[in-house]
This record gives structure tokens, sequence and C-alpha cells, in this order.
């Protein structure tokens, strides 16, 4: 037990976080003595003195900072178990999954499903579950028609065999990372963990926010049920139904095979949110007539391999998007490499993303394969290997719509590239490896190493070494391919 002003310090905190439970999480006050004595109960403490402390205006994260250092002060726990209580804290103050699903319907009833979604985010970031200081302190930019963010929370894992370990669970309780089971699970740091149910194709999946999101308001949606990721049929009228109701997201899923993203294969999911992708605004390279006068299909101007369904009709998106998908898994082209299956198992699969316009359905098709070779053995169609030092890992769904998601090594690696370059030294020793990159920013930079200059001649280069990542993910390396592809199904360009 701490001094008195050590203990005081501590009921100040737990004063201010039920302060902000009522202001922010939905706290009743009829529940005001149970939630203080719960809070109590799990420091251990069998006393309390009340303080006029309150929440101000301060973020749940630094309150939580407060509380864990003013209580490791106190004695009352170790510093590095500080997240399980801060997670423990907040899985207390946080209101039962029950009646965050009651309420979000509510919304939903009363204003429409969108704002529900907001409402949802709102309080997901507030109980701590979606850790929106640390996303915004990430690095994030625009370069090469892109968005490059450097994430610092997040681990690297640089084969699909360390992502999958990663993300395993020792014990089998929950199954998977993803499971439902998860929500309010303290021994993954999920206790303040909500999820909403959704019907997709007549079957339970829920949503729940990511909490390192990649991009504004990302989560996924997944599967009640702990089955294999696949992509059918049933997968585009799952997506249909998912933006019908949440019209302000996009909703996409990686192709379920080894080596092309997606770390958990083996629970079906999905993955969205409230923000346009750079290939979702990309320009059409050519557009081709499907048959009907409802439905078109484009080619897009992207590095990578893709093309869009544009209709109003359900009905049309599915049929087209289909026959695409049918014909891509079983395509075979030995001369640039690509055979419908192999010893281990299928190659090719689509990853298919969905957003509605005032033009209607856009159904995005990124072909993929993962095909493997002696000169590239970690993938045919993934980055090569003078990337690996920018991006080693599989390039899954959100990538490949252009979103770069970067290893957080790189900040300081690129900041001793930076001051390498302004100050004429040559390349670190520890960092041998960036010499494509080093060499790419010596012929880019000429005479000019100003500070300024020099960042955004990084930047750039990032730019364009994930803009080649993409081409090396591309089945088809000329867009004549896809042209012709797209014509033996039966389409006609424009």
């Amino acid at each position: 037990m701490g001094t008195p002003e050590q203990m005081e310090k501590v009921y100040e905190c737990v004063d201010a976080l039920v302060d902000f439970a009522h202001r922010h999480l939905k706290l009743d006050e009829r529940d005001d003595d149970w939630a203080h004595n719960r809070l109590l109960a799990l420091l251990p403490l069998d006393g309390y003195a009340p303080t006029s402390a309150t929440a101000g205006d301060a973020p749940v994260s630094t309150m939580l900072h407060d509380f864990c250092d003013a209580a490791v002060q106190a004695g009352l726990f170790a510093s590095e178990e500080s997240g399980a209580y801060a997670d423990a804290v907040m899985g207390i103050l946080t209101p039962r999954p029950s009646q965050v699903q009651d309420d979000f319907l509510a919304v939903e009833r009363e204003s429409d499903s969108m704002k529900a979604m907001q409402w949802l985010y709102d309080l997901c970031v507030n109980d701590s579950y979606v850790k929106r200081a640390q996303l915004e302190a990430n690095p994030r930019f625009e370069s090469h028609g892109l968005v490059v963010t450097i994430n610092t929370a997040k681990p690297e894992f640089k084969n699909m065999a360390k992502a999958a370990s990663g993300n395993s669970v020792a014990g089998g309780y929950p199954l998977c990372t993803i499971c439902h089971a998860n929500e309010g699970f303290a021994g993954r740091a999920k206790s303040s963990l909500r999820t909403i149910p959704v019907n997709l194709d007549g079957e339970s999946w829920f949503w729940q926010f990511s909490p390192y999101g990649y991009f504004n308001q990302h989560g996924i949606c997944v599967n009640d049920e702990h089955t294999p990721m696949h992509v059918d049929r049933s997968t585009f009228v799952k997506l249909l139904d998912f933006v019908d109701r949440f019209p302000g997201y996009f909703l996409g899923c990686n192709a379920a095979l080894p080596r092309i993203g997606g770390s958990v294969l083996a629970h079906d999911h999905y993955q969205g949110g409230g923000e346009r992708l750079p290939m979702h605004t990309a320009q059409a390279w050519c557009t081709f007539s499907t048959g009907v006068e409802d439905a078109i299909v484009e080619i897009l101007d992207w590095p990578g391999t893709a093309v869009r369904v544009v209709s109003k009709s359900r009905e049309r998106i599915v049929e087209i998007s289909d026959a695409i998908r049918q014909s891509w898994v079983s395509y075979e082209n030995a001369q640039i490499g690509i055979l419908p299956e192999d010893e281990d198992g299928r190659r090719s699969a689509v990853s298919p993303s969905l957003i509605i316009t005032e033009r209607g359905y856009e159904m995005s098709l990124i072909f993929r394969n993962n095909a493997v070779s002696e000169e590239f053995p970690e993938g045919v169609f993934h980055a090569h290997p003078e990337f690996w030092p920018v991006k080693q890992e599989p390039i899954g769904l959100i990538e490949a719509q252009g979103l770069f998601i970067l290893p957080g090594r790189l900040i300081t690696q690129l900041a001793a590239i930076e001051d390498a370059l302004v100050n004429g030294e040559e390349l670190p020793s520890q960092l041998e490896e960036f010499s494509m990159v080093w060499d790419e920013l010596q012929r880019q930079l000429g005479d000019d190493r100003s500070a300024n200059r020099v960042h955004e001649a990084v930047q750039d280069e990032l730019g364009s070494v994930c803009f080649r990542i993409l081409e090396n993910t591309a089945v088809f390396k000329t867009k004549e391919l896809t042209v012709e592809f797209l014509e033996n199904l039966g389409f006609v360009k424009e």
C-alpha cells in the first residue's frame, strides 16, 4: 500500500474514470457505487476516500496512463502489468454487449445505419478498444497515387507462416483471434471489445472495429461459425447485403489462399470501413459492354491486375462477378507462369471489394495468384526481394487497393538514411540492405540536400517502391492480356 498522498492520487484517477464513463460510456448514475467498487476490487483495495476529481477533456488514453502510473507508484501492481489492468478497467466501465447491441439498433431505427456505425465507433474509441491516439501518431502520406502509412503498433510478419503463428491461439479458446468468443476475453486484452450482429445471405455474422485500424473506421465482418475463408458466388451476395445496410462503407475480402494476404485463413471474414481507398477511385483504362444494358466491366488503370463491374442491379453484379471469378480460377497460361493449380492445390483466386456510388454498385475484382518458383520462393506475384527492406510481408486486400502498411522499424531506419543524405555521409553500414533505395535517392536529389527536400524525396521513393510492388503482384503484366481475358468471356470492348 502506498502513502496517503499516493493513494489519494489513485482515488482521484478512479473517480475521474467513473466520471468519464458517465459522460461517454452511458454508465447509469444508479451504478456509480457499483462501478467504484468493481474498480477497487480489481486493485484490490478494501478502502476508498471519495475525491472531487472529474474527467475533464482528457482522452481515455491519457486517463488510463495516469491511472496505471498512480497505481504503480502506490505499489498496487507492477509497471509491466499496466496493459492488462487498463484493459480490465475499461471492461468494467464499458456497457455489456447486449446493451451495446440494443443501443446500436435504437440509433439505426431513429436515424440511419451510418449514424449507428459512427456511434459504435465513438464508443469503441472512448472505451479504448480502438487505439486512436496511437493510430493518429502513425506517419501517413500520399505518393504515386497510393497512400503510405508506417504502423508502429503492428508487428512485422515477413511471411505467411510467421503471420499465421502471430495470429494463433494456444489452448484452443478462443479458436482463433477473430472468433466471437474473443468479446470480453481478457486473455487477449479484449475486455472492452464490443460487436454487433450482421445478417449476410441468411447467415449470422458480426462486425467489430479493429483496434489498430489502417484507415478511418477500419473493421472486420466475421462469420459466427469458425469456418475457413473462401470466395464463391455467395461472397458477392454477402458483400451486397452489407453495403445495402451500410452504404457509406466498402467491404471486401482477401483471396483466401496462402502467400497473397490474409493472416487468418482459418476463419471466414471480410474487411472494410468508412474510407475510399485509392483503387476505389482509379480511372477506367477501358470499358466493356456485357450484353445487358445495365452492366459494364472496366479494366482499371492500376498497377495490379484489377477489373470493376458496375451495375445498379444486384443480380447483374453477382452474375458477372462470379463469371469472371470462375474464369480466372480455371485460367491457364504457362507462358506467363499462370497455372490454375499444382501439387499444393489451387493457385488462383480473386479479392473482391464493393462500394456504392452514384453509378450503382461497383465490385472491384483483383486477380491474385500464389505461384512460387526457384527465383521467387516467397511468391512470383509477391514483393520481389529488392523491395524487402521496405516491405516483405504478403500484400493483402488493403494494400492491393493502394493503402500500404509499412513496418514501424522504418521510422528509425529512414531517419538514419535522411540524416546521412543531409550530412553528405555514406549509407550507414547497418542499413546496407537499403542500397537500391539509397542509389535511387542519390539520383533523385542531385545537389539539393536540405532536410525538407530529402524528406520529400524519401516519401516519394517509398511511394515508388510500393507502386512497383503492386506491379509485382500483377498477374497480367500488360493491359492487353486483361483485354484478351475479358473478350474470351464474351465482353465487348467499347
